[in-house]
């Protein structure tokens, strides 16, 4: 398994922090020009690609975020061919760079949601949470009811077309599950809310160059038993890619927490990647604000990775040790 967190396209403080905190791969973001504009361009992924290698680091890794939504594509508006065509390119060109894994999600016009960003933690930290009942009268969006039928169409359509590029390139697609996994949000559906869900994706159109991105904290608040689902996608050679992280609740109602006070057997879930033999990417993901951070990215700040990267770097070793050959 190789230590990684996501930082930013340029030097700043973090990428100091995390090279002594012992990370070795980077998550990146698709470069951005300098009018807003998401670049796809071979030259600005290349010298993004050489700045990181140059600090020491290996791009492991592009998870596109809110940058590359493919809203059209999702929601299967007129224009969702030129995004395909974008995303096509994107797919080419890492392949070419030697990027290895693509980070997508099919969660249509939202993102990941939380309904607080400043939940009261451990130590007067914050954290996010969700509650689903606050939602219930929250007003549909401009694109009224959209089916979860209509979204596994659109899905299919993408994956039809993305998944012979990527097998072509030798990129492998990697797909992060709906969070929170509810069945819709003001009106829009969401499909890929469960492990079975994952699974119908990956048969949709089979490929070795298809998989997961295992979130943890949102199939455990799918009420999945985490290690059991690493075992299921590892053992088909589907696990991509992993994001580290814990909650406490369910899907309709949850706070995430600090890495080692979650629902989840973290230990079991590191030793479930060690027998799978997995060795992607393991970044720690929606850590806790600390206290005397200012909340201002919240899930993001600093000193959080800080803990939660010692954390993860702890179980790695010792579930190797355990499950390695005497």
């Amino acid at each position: 398994m190789k230590l990684a967190e996501i930082l930013a396209p340029q030097t700043d403080r973090l990428w100091h922090l995390a090279k002594q905190a012992g990370v070795t791969d980077v998550v990146g973001r698709a470069p951005v020009r300098s009018d807003g504009s998401v670049s796809t361009d071979y030259m600005d992924l290349l010298q993004m690609k050489m700045r990181y290698e140059e600090f020491g680091f290996r791009l492991s890794v592009l998870e596109p975020g809110y940058e590359m939504m493919m809203p059209r594509i999702k929601l299967g508006l007129e224009g969702r061919e030129e995004e395909l065509d974008v995303v096509l390119t994107l797919i080419r060109n890492m392949g070419k760079l030697g990027i290895p894994v693509l980070c997508y999600n099919f969660m249509a016009h939202f993102n990941w949601i939380r309904t607080s960003l400043a939940v009261p933690g451990r130590g007067g930290a914050y954290v996010t949470g969700y509650d689903h009942a606050l939602m219930k009268n929250a007003p549909w969006t401009e694109y009224g009811e959209v089916s979860q039928e209509a979204l596994w169409d659109n899905l299919r359509y993408f994956l039809e077309r993305a998944v012979p590029v990527a097998e072509e390139a030798g990129v492998k697609l990697s797909l992060h599950p709906d969070d929170p996994p509810v069945p819709s949000v003001r009106g829009i559906g969401r499909i890929v809310t469960s492990a079975a869900a994952v699974q119908r994706v990956l048969d949709l159109v089979p490929s070795a160059n298809s998989g997961v991105t295992m979130c943890q904290g949102t199939l455990a608040t799918a009420g999945e038993d985490v290690p059991r689902a690493i075992r299921h996608f590892g053992r088909q050679g589907k696990l991509f890619y992993v994001h580290f992280r814990d909650v406490r609740g369910t899907a309709e109602k949850f706070v995430e927490t600090f890495h080692d006070e979650g629902q989840t057997d973290m230990y079991e879930a590191m030793k479930a990647y060690a027998e799978i033999g997995f060795d992607g990417a393991v970044r720690v993901d929606h850590v806790p604000t600390m206290y005397g951070e200012n909340n201002g990215d919240p899930g993001y700040e600093t000193m959080g990775r800080l803990f939660a990267l010692g954390y993860l770097k702890g179980l790695m070793e010792a579930a190797a040790r355990e499950t390695s050959p005497r």
